[in-house]
């Protein structure tokens, strides 16, 4: 299995995951315009996306799912209550994703990639993460959570790959250009999670399987790749895990593929 960020953070999300033949995007959350070249880039045409799983309903992630699943001949996979929301209406094939549920993708080859999910507080309800399976290998990705939870860290244990939301540095929210309403919205338990909370989600998360750690959804206002990076590093070291890749998503550039 491999895995490749085409875009993450607020003006956009979407990750590609491929499974031998199979080939699988989590969210599409950029305009068509801008998520072309960066499927391109990774190696992406016509008809080439299997499925498309939806983490939840708001724009930066659901943006373009039903025009690109009927451009690609894709099944979407969400909540039953997104199946009437306006961004997957024009998907050929629609598929319930239940919350805290299992569920399999199959390709007509026979290759297969399953899923484990796990409902998170966000104020777009439901709003889900995923760990995937192929073949004794778990890519885990977690965003737009506004508290750790130990239920959701322990329906997602074991991911050999784990992409964490690392969306804010508390001291540079407080003090940023962000009206107090907006500030109050991300700091709050169904908002985002700071620098810190995702440190409690890593310690719950992080296991002997990990070797990749993405860092994902980064605030441009409000976070720095360093601040983040130095965060997720601090406690990987104290788990005796230094040997852990940490990575860095990114909203305007491709990420480079990862061998789960």
């Amino acid at each position: 299995m491999r895995v490749q960020v085409l875009s993450s953070g607020s003006q956009g999300n979407c990750t590609l995951i491929r499974a031998g033949e199979l080939s699988v995007l989590v969210d599409a959350g950029l305009t068509l315009g801008r998520l072309r070249p960066r499927l391109e880039e990774a190696g992406v045409g016509m008809r080439t996306i299997d499925h498309i799983l939806v983490t939840h309903a708001h724009l930066d992630h659901a943006r373009s799912v039903g025009a690109l699943a009927k451009k690609q001949d894709a099944t979407v996979h969400c909540p039953t209550s997104m199946m009437r929301n306006n961004s997957v209406l024009r998907a050929p094939r629609l598929d319930t994703v239940a919350v805290d549920g299992r569920g399999e993708f199959e390709q007509a080859s026979g290759e297969s990639l399953h899923y484990v999910s796990a409902g998170l507080p966000h104020d777009c309800d439901p709003t889900v993460a995923f760990a995937l399976d192929h073949e004794g290998r778990r890519f885990v990705i977690l965003t737009d959570m506004g508290r750790p939870e130990q239920r959701v860290s322990d329906r997602l244990q074991g991911a050999h790959v784990l992409m964490l939301e690392f969306n804010y540095d508390d001291e540079m929210l407080a003090n940023g250009p962000y009206p107090d309403a907006l500030k109050r919205r991300i700091r709050s338990n169904h908002g985002h999670l700071s620098n810190a909370q995702s440190q409690v989600m890593l310690e719950q998360l992080a296991g002997p399987n990990l070797h990749t750690l993405i860092l994902a959804h980064l605030s441009e206002k409000n976070n720095t790749p360093q601040v983040a990076a130095e965060a997720a590093r601090h406690t990987l070291s104290e788990m005796g895990l230094d040997h852990v890749r940490v990575l860095i998503a990114d909203q305007h550039q491709v990420l480079e593929p990862i061998d789960v």
